[in-house]
């Protein structure tokens, strides 16, 4: 196929510069692109959508076409990370982690970041993710984020920015082993010659973090995924990880505790279980701590991990650390626990509780973009530059009505990657979710989740809004003759 028609439009290419030469790590693929016939890129995305539908691998539609399945999006061109660069975000992503954990243990303890005044006193009392009854709790082994969602996304400087961090329970990961198995099933020939760091593993990388935390008593740790139901948008990634763990899946009905104890209930009676690897956020989680109208929680469960007879992945109280406001002081985060400075930066952001910054926000309000707080999968958010005038009219009065639960930042030029459209080549609008366990060592899955905006122009990658995803390559450079001869597929 002719890629000398493919266009970058002045904005950040993944794939390509803006001489249409291949990155660092994309030369290979870029070939085997560029070898294609006419109409032989869309045959390959129809089997791999094929490939899709018969795997099962399928989202909820919501909205007006709500009650209906469609296949999971994905588009087969692979964004391409060198692994020199990943290095550099892979130490970033773990420099992060470790400071967020120091930060939301020492909120629930001593506080002692607040009582230096590092971070104000008000934006935690304030935060609706601030969980009073985890006050004095200290998790298993000292970890509170044991699986995080960093979502990370590249300007037009070519920068790679922390956008936001997700610490209660991400979602993503189950697609990105299922977007490299689709990969592989439908595309083998992209593989043969290179070194691509492998994501396969990832269950065993889970399974022996969960084992990890497990209470000190326990020797032969049951481990369990508990889950809201088949109702839940991801409930299809519980199911996946917990087969894929060879662990039971688990709803609250599943669960009791006696003498401060949880209990599976089995066919042989009831089993010890030691970790609940859980996909409830916190306020169900337990109906005599949070919400007591909560009916897929566990009656008793806080009281047992108090104890310090279970251990809950993530801890609760962890979602502190989620608030978008909070967000803008990591990096003083960073220098107050680690003495170090971050080496990924954050976008810049402005905090309307602050009476100046909020000012600022107000006045510059259509070029900014306006997010809420606590708000996830894009909703709530006013991109100021797209707006209209009577929308920054309602973002303005609702900033005023409740500055806290608002930041700001500049609108970012989200990187681009080639997209299938029909037989060509299209950029379109990228971010990227790597996930970090946070066990004995501290581990990133290399790449992560690619997420991708399918309508032309848009700026919002998430499924639900028409976003799809991309298999993620961390290329370590072409394959020594041993190593093509010897496998296909990175692993």
């Amino acid at each position: 196929m002719d890629l000398r028609a493919y266009r970058t439009d002045g904005f950040w290419d993944e794939l390509f510069d803006e001489d249409l030469r291949a990155r660092p790590g994309a030369e290979q693929l870029v070939r085997r692109l560029a070898g294609f016939s006419h109409g032989e890129l869309a045959a390959r995305q129809r089997a791999a959508d094929k490939a899709l539908l018969t795997m099962g691998i399928t989202f909820n539609v919501y909205g007006h076409e709500a009650g209906t399945e469609k296949i999971w999006p994905f588009d087969i061109v692979p964004r391409v990370i060198d692994a020199v660069e990943w290095e550099r975000i892979e130490r970033g992503l773990k420099q992060r982690i470790h400071a967020l954990n120091c930060f939301v243990d020492d909120l629930y303890h001593r506080r002692r970041i607040l009582h230096d005044r590092v971070v104000p006193e008000w934006l935690i009392d304030s935060a609706k993710s601030f969980r009073g009854p985890c006050a004095g709790l200290t998790p298993p082994r000292g970890v509170w984020c044991h699986i995080t969602g960093t979502d990370l996304v590249r300007g037009g400087d070519g920068v790679m920015y922390v956008l936001e961090d997700n610490l209660r329970t991400p979602s993503g990961v189950s697609y990105v082993l299922e977007n490299r198995e689709v990969m592989k099933r439908t595309f083998p020939q992209l593989f043969e010659g290179q070194r691509i760091s492998p994501v396969e593993d990832y269950p065993e990388k889970l399974l022996a973090m969960l084992e990890y935390v497990a209470p000190s008593q326990a020797r032969d740790p049951t481990v369990v995924v508990l889950t809201p139901g088949i109702y839940n948008s991801a409930y299809f990634e519980h199911s996946f990880l917990a087969r894929q763990m060879g662990v039971e899946l688990v709803q609250g009905s599943d669960l009791v505790v006696v003498d401060r104890v949880v209990h599976m209930r089995t066919t042989r009676g009831l089993e010890r279980v030691d970790v609940i690897y859980r996909r409830i956020d916190d306020d169900f989680l337990d109906p005599r701590v949070f919400r007591p109208d909560s009916l897929v929680g566990v009656p008793g469960l806080m009281e047992a991990y108090r104890a310090g007879n279970v251990a809950l992945v993530n801890a609760p109280g962890t979602g502190i650390a989620d608030d978008k406001a909070v967000y803008a002081y990591v990096p003083k985060i960073i220098r107050y626990y680690l003495g170090e400075d971050a080496i990924l930066p954050n976008v810049p952001t402005w905090v309307c509780g602050e009476e100046a910054q909020c000012a600022h926000v107000v006045e510059h309000l259509a070029e900014m973009v306006v997010k809420p707080a606590n708000e996830s999968g894009g909703y709530g958010l006013v991109i100021g530059p797209r707006a209209s005038a009577a929308e920054l009219a309602e973002c303005r009065a609702r900033i005023l009505a409740n500055p806290r639960n608002f930041v700001a930042q500049p609108m970012v030029a989200l990187s681009r990657v080639p997209t299938v459209v029909g037989d060509t080549l299209e950029g379109r609008h990228v971010d990227l979710r790597p996930f970090i366990l946070y066990g004995e060592e501290i581990f990133v899955l290399p790449g992560g989740l690619t997420r991708v905006a399918l309508v032309k122009g848009s700026l919002v990658v998430n499924s639900s809004q028409g976003g799809g995803s991309k298999d993620t390559w961390v290329v370590h450079g072409p394959a020594s003759p041993a190593e093509a001869s010897s496998t296909t597929g990175g692993g």
